[in-house]
């Protein structure tokens, strides 16, 4: 039996609500019948934001404290909800799925790694989608820093997969000129990171906590373990399969 190629896809805020409000059932539905369609030859872990944003469509919290905390609350209440679109709509096509909430200090222990490493194995080779977030009731790293950017590069490298899919609102990074030129033009392959330097524009997304400069990041913590990253404008539908088979923009990171 040949054996499946293994993609970490990470999902984002912003792309999972298709820069609104809410979250987009329509993008996940997109998300589920990408992954049907190519079940046959590729594995697929996802990382998802989206917790947060999911909890702000029907709850306002009133507190006193930090920001922070009630974003952590908020994420506590908007998890289930999240696993709870995802679970309907990849039932539907056939797909089953699980969840796993991670955090950072998870990656600083072996033994938590080897735990992560077996579980995680055990639900894809019987064929679970493991769906994991940062467990933001704990850990505030994701809420501060990034977007989940930095755990997918993480789980990526520490599952070995075969290729980091990050999922943004653009056609991959466009060169710095380009965007002050207000014409967009897509890097097709970076092979230095230090070239990269001088094109990263610093802004950030409407729900995201990341920008480019995360992801740029976390392609350098994927590249450190061998891990091809790719970074791709999951608005669209079909942005996996269309990137697969080079139909779009998009920016490759070996």
């Amino acid at each position: 039996m040949k054996k499946k190629k293994r993609i970490l896809l990470k999902m984002g805020s912003n792309t999972l609500t298709k820069e609104t409000d809410n979250i987009s059932r329509g993008k996940i539905e997109d998300i589920a019948n990408q992954i049907a369609r190519l079940q046959d030859t590729c594995e697929f872990i996802i990382v998802s934001s989206g917790a947060i944003a999911v909890a702000k469509q029907f709850v306002k919290l009133e507190s006193k404290q930090e920001e922070v905390f009630v974003k952590q609350a908020l994420a506590s209440i908007g998890q289930p909800h999240l696993i709870r679109i995802y679970q309907e709509i990849f039932r539907e096509y056939g797909l089953l799925t699980s969840q796993c909430l991670l955090s950072y200090s998870d990656f600083e222990k072996e033994e938590s790694k080897v735990n992560i490493t077996n579980t995680i194995n055990v639900l894809v080779n019987n064929n679970y989608i493991p769906i994991i977030n940062e467990n933001d009731t704990v850990a505030t790293d994701e809420i501060k820093f990034g977007d989940n950017d930095k755990l997918g590069a993480l789980t990526a490298s520490l599952l070995n997969a075969d290729l980091f899919i990050i999922a943004t609102n653009t056609n991959g990074i466009y060169t710095k000129a380009s965007i002050e030129n207000r014409t967009p033009k897509t890097i097709k392959e970076v092979t230095d990171f230090s070239e990269l330097a001088d094109e990263v524009v610093s802004s950030k997304s409407s729900h995201g906590s990341g920008g480019m400069q995360s992801k740029i990041e976390a392609a350098h913590v994927a590249k450190d373990a061998n891990v091809e990253t790719w970074i791709v404008n999951g608005l669209e539908d079909d942005f996996i399969i269309n990137a697969m088979e080079d139909n779009v923009p998009f920016t490759k990171i070996k």
